[in-house]
Order: structure tokens, then C-alpha cells, then sequence
């Protein structure tokens, strides 16, 4: 199972600073289990957004649903009378990166930010293909960059731009390996939003490598648990 934990509220202030009309799109599955982007999260979340706004004077509509699961193309569907209906300025997904990834994906031509940090995975031990898309690294950078994630899309995990190697929109490893950052100037283009890559970003701090923990608010491990 995914682990996941809400972003700071300052930063998703931050992210949503200008845009007047939202959908925050929450997901049925993992992140609903860890307590981090269910349905009771996404309400909980937009009445902070819609009443912080609304005391800076600077009023939002911002609308909530919640889907089976963001990570799955076939639950993605339901969006789209929603999205086309809704006139909507911005999309906000409370899933994990992976969803958030296909959330960007799916609509292109609207900027989608998301409102939690991937801070793990649990293994699910069955026979089949599965393609890594987040790497958990609890800091997710995923809406500077159009939704596409550098860490685990760029072969160096660049984080300010692409390495000499970039060939025609492919990665110098391989013609088959497309260049994430090709990619991603190209999704920002979409969007009317190249200045968002203009900001020099730190490099990321590998700590916590041992098997992290991650307690939601107002809960607490037992006092029977073995850590």
C-alpha cells in the first residue's frame, strides 16, 4: 500500500494562489486508508482552502470528488463530464504521485497540483508488471513540473533542467527512454507556465533511509507496539 501525508496547508495555499475555480480530486484506495486523501480529507481540505480565501479576500470555488482510484485510467473516466463541465481553472489531487501523474496526464492543457507528499510504499506481492512512476521521496515537486516527476522519469534525477545527454527528446542511455525534462518543458509549454522551471531547486536530502513511520494527526501507535 501507498503511504502518503497531506502537504504543509502553506504550501498548498501557495500552489493554488490565482486560480479561482478547483476541483480537488481525492482517491478511494490507499491514501483513503492511511487517512491522507479520502473523501473525508478532500472535505475536510476545501473548507480550509474555501474559508482561508475567503478571509484574504481573494474567494474560491473549489468543488471535491473522490474516485475509486486515481492510479487505474478506467476510474480517471468519471472525471471527464466533471472536468468538461466544471470550467475548472486547476486540479488538486490527493492521490499519491502515481495518480497525480495520471490525473496530469489525462488533462493536459490544466494545471494539476498535488496536495500530499508520497512518503512510502508497501510491497504487494503478486506476479505481474508494474512500472515505477514515484519514488516516495516526501518532498513532491510534481506541480512545479506539469506532473511529471524528475526523480524517477530523468535517468540522473535532475532537478534543474536536463544534462548535456538529451537527444531529440530522448535520453542519452537510450533511444527508447524519453528525456523527462523534454517532457516536461513540453507539458508546461501546454499549460502557459515555463516560468515555473526557472526556479533553481535544492538538491534533495537523501536521509531517512531506515524503514520510516509516518503517525496522522490526532493518532497515536499503541502502547503494546513493538516500535
Amino acid at each position: 500500500m501507498i503511504v502518503a501525508k497531506r502537504k504543509p496547508f502553506a504550501e498548498i495555499k501557495a500552489m493554488l494562489k490565482g486560480y479561482k475555480k478547483v476541483l480537488n480530486v481525492g482517491c478511494g484506495t490507499c491514501v483513503s486508508v492511511c487517512l491522507a486523501g479520502g473523501e473525508k480529507e478532500v472535505t475536510i481540505l476545501n473548507t480550509e482552502i474555501e474559508m482561508t480565501r475567503r478571509l484574504d479576500k481573494e474567494p474560491i470555488e473549489i468543488q471535491g470528488h473522490t474516485i475509486e482510484r486515481q492510479c487505474d485510467r478506467e476510474y480517471l473516466a468519471e472525471l471527464d463530464s466533471i472536468i468538461e463541465e466544471g470550467n475548472f481553472d486547476a486540479l488538486m489531487s490527493m492521490a499519491c504521485g502515481v495518480g497525480i501523474q495520471f490525473l496530469a496526464e489525462r488533462y493536459p492543457l490544466i494545471p494539476t497540483f498535488p496536495a500530499v507528499d508520497t512518503t512510502g510504499l508497501a510491497v504487494n506481492q503478486a506476479v505481474g508488471w508494474y512500472e515505477e512512476r514515484c519514488r516516495s521521496c516526501s518532498q513532491c515537486v510534481l506541480g512545479m513540473t506539469g506532473g511529471i516527476c524528475p526523480v524517477t522519469m530523468c535517468a540522473k534525477g535532475l532537478f534543474n533542467g536536463p544534462c548535456g545527454g538529451t537527444n531529440k527528446g530522448s535520453c542519452e542511455i537510450s533511444n527508447e527512454q524519453p528525456c523527462a525534462w523534454f517532457m516536461i518543458y513540453e507539458r508546461l509549454k501546454g499549460q502557459n507556465r515555463l516560468d515555473s522551471i526557472k526556479k533553481l531547486n535544492a538538491v534533495r536530502g537523501w536521509n531517512d533511509q531506515i524503514p520510516r513511520n509516518l503517525v496522522q494527526p490526532g493518532y497515536k501507535k499503541p502502547e503494546n507496539s513493538l516500535k
